[in-house]
């Protein structure tokens, strides 16, 4: 019984490249998250100002929503491999920068900017080619363990390194966690040379604006697609209240709880995966996402509510064990149905949607808790969530309807898989 609950550990096994991804990412997030703490602790350290800290996010977004979709584009028609090692170093060069600028006698606060929107556009380019390589490297039926795998690895880094960079900074200062960045990248690019070559389909697009749309038409008219997008938008644009955890940690009166809010999606989100064997035994992934979504929603309603803060930990730990499923069957529906020749440009909008949700719901977070009160602000954004994924089932019959035993586009690129010579053998 506790056998079918631990991770599949299948892609592992079977794939030596699959192997050699997880490492250097799980090496590389490590030290992003390093600098992801250190970088506004710096902005903040320079200007004192919460405006010039918030401004931090407002230079990332749009470098990382053009350059995603383009990055889409270069995946399909570039060698993924290469396009995965280029923007490596040019990540592992901007850490060097940040820690060049940080050893001045009087570091500069322009050049944290900088690096921070080059920083995002490499990461809109890289992605959609780190996406788009794993159902290369990995068999179709082992797709739902390695998202589950490559969640935990995220995870990993998502929790630790905020850990240690609070206490890096505080009695070393930010070169190390800069430094230490800058190294994790070095090793990962060392890893990454090992990769077998990941060339493009021999009739893939030149990368243009006309690719990009060619993406999007075939993402409109996968109907099952489109809502494994706007669900997520939902739940994440109306539920997602992090940007109010400073408020609500006094409003409880324990102020020291505020760590532990920020810690308690992600360690949910890893329990999850610590105990997901379970998901590759589940076909109807349409419906799983839109349980997963609502019951997220109810969990920040939840913790809207309640006025124990151990309660509201509790169900900010259960929401992100909740948004983690749905992720892992987001992820399973878009490697074991889109096209090889699509895969890099669908993981572009896959991209846009990831990261607009989130933003969007801190938006919302706040401005509704200036206008109706911080914990209405909340519980009502869990119940919109719930009614709007509930809409959205309903509107998107086919979402709900997939079964990747049976589904045409699962069906297609499964015969396709085994009648393939596997690269991962």
């Amino acid at each position: 019984m506790v056998r079918n609950l631990l991770p599949d550990l299948a892609p592992w096994r079977s794939s030596r490249d699959f192997r050699l991804m997880w490492c250097a990412g799980l090496i590389t997030s490590f030290g992003s998250f390093l600098t992801f703490v250190a970088l506004p602790v710096q902005i903040k350290n320079l200007t004192g100002s919460t405006l010039a800290v918030g401004a931090l996010g407002a230079v990332e977004l749009v470098p990382l929503v053009v350059f995603g979709l383009y990055g889409g584009a270069l995946a399909d028609a570039l060698d993924r491999r290469k396009l995965i090692l280029w923007t490596e170093a040019a990540l592992g060069l901007m850490s060097a920068l940040l820690l060049a600028n940080t050893l001045l006698p009087r570091p500069l606060l322009w050049p944290l900017y900088v690096v921070a929107a080059l920083t995002s556009a490499l990461g809109g380019l890289q992605r959609p080619a780190l996406e788009a390589i794993v159902p290369r490297i990995v068999p179709h039926d082992q797709l739902t363990a390695a998202a589950s795998l490559n969640a935990l690895r995220w995870q990993l880094g998502a929790i630790a390194a905020p850990a240690l960079a609070g206490v890096l900074i505080a009695y070393a200062g930010l070169r190390w966690a800069y430094a230490i960045d800058t190294l994790t990248f070095a090793v990962s690019l060392l890893l990454g040379l090992r990769l077998r070559p990941s060339p493009p389909s021999h009739d893939a697009e030149r990368p243009s604006l006309r690719s990009i749309g060619e993406g999007a038409r075939y993402a409109w008219s996968r109907k099952e697609l489109l809502g494994t997008y706007v669900v997520d938008i939902a739940a994440m644009g109306l539920a997602f209240p992090i940007a109010v955890f400073p408020f609500m940690a006094d409003d409880l009166g324990a102020p020291w709880s505020l760590g532990l809010m920020y810690a308690a999606l992600p360690a949910g989100a890893m329990l999850m995966s610590l105990t997901s064997g379970w998901s590759s035994r589940v076909h109807r992934h349409g419906v799983a996402i839109v349980l997963a979504a609502s019951g997220f929603g109810l969990c920040m309603a939840a913790a809207g509510l309640t006025r124990d803060v151990w309660l509201v930990l509790l169900f900010l730990v259960l929401a992100g064990a909740l948004d983690m499923i749905s992720g892992v069957f987001r992820s399973t529906i878009w490697n074991q149905t889109i096209p090889d020749t699509l895969r890099g440009r669908l993981a572009g909008i896959e991209l846009l949607s990831f990261m607009t949700g989130p933003q969007l719901g801190q938006v919302r977070a706040g401005g509704a808790a200036a206008a109706l009160g911080l914990r209405t602000s909340v519980w009502t954004g869990g119940l919109a969530c719930v009614a709007a994924v509930g809409t959205l089932a309903v509107c998107l019959p086919t979402l709900m309807a997939y079964d990747a035993r049976t589904n045409e586009h699962a069906v297609s690129m499964r015969t396709a898989a085994e009648d393939a010579v596997s690269p991962a053998a």
